[in-house]
């Protein structure tokens, strides 16, 4: 079992951190298309690439070829995402967390389907989690979870995503909350923080997006 795998997508380059600073020995790197050029830039050597690279260019690609531990070449017309087959490739190993970067930015339908991703790794256990310079974000389902301070991200925001989330309560947040009820599209818990070192949210019933962020102005 790998306890981490960090995947990254083709997203445009401005949105993800510097990689380094999340490498270390016992974590996996796996780059989807152009994902594979962005690792070769921060001076990882991805353990797997793969997707069609179409997003790269000839000298880009065989340097790709050349330092990756395993290359997984697939056809343009395919029915998966290139991300798709970088999280299948990472489920090989039983994950315990998967870390995602680059797939958000650019395109909306990308970022919107990249999100949407989140939600079967949910139901096999796997947690997941899309980080990029300003945001990092999971998928929570039912029950209680604790969340620690974090003065990168200073900003907590909860989203639903079903159709209803039924029995939200937030202790230790600046705007707490009892038993609310939130159904889809609510913007009623948007940009609360902790005002604790830890806090919790619990809630009965759906799914929550929970958007961890920061402002521009405080980019670290």
């Amino acid at each position: 079992m790998a306890k981490s795998i960090a995947i990254v997508g083709g997203g445009p380059k401005a949105y993800i951190p510097d990689l380094k600073s999340f490498d270390h020995e016992e974590r996996i790197w796996i780059g989807a298309d152009q994902g594979a050029e962005v690792l070769l830039e921060h001076d990882i050597c991805p353990d797997v690439s793969i997707g069609d690279f179409d997003s790269v260019d000839q000298a880009s690609l065989e340097k790709i070829k050349e330092r990756s531990i395993q290359f997984s070449p697939y056809p343009n017309e395919k029915d998966e995402t290139d991300l798709e087959l970088a999280i299948n490739q990472a489920l090989n190993w039983n994950p315990e967390h998967i870390l995602l970067f680059g797939v958000t930015g650019g395109r909306i339908d990308h970022s919107m389907a990249n999100l949407q991703l989140l939600y079967p790794l949910l139901k096999k256990g796997v947690r997941c989690t899309i980080r990029d310079h300003q945001n990092q974000v999971e998928l929570a389902a039912e029950g209680e979870h604790t969340l620690k301070a974090d003065h990168e991200f200073p900003y907590v925001s909860f989203l639903p995503m079903t159709l209803e989330v039924t029995g939200l309560t937030l202790q230790g947040f600046y705007y707490p909350l009892q038993n609310a009820h939130l159904p889809y599209g609510s913007t009623l818990c948007v940009s609360n923080c902790l005002i604790h070192n830890t806090g919790t949210f619990s809630f009965r019933s759906g799914i929550l997006l929970v958007i961890r962020s920061k402002d521009l102005t405080n980019r670290g």
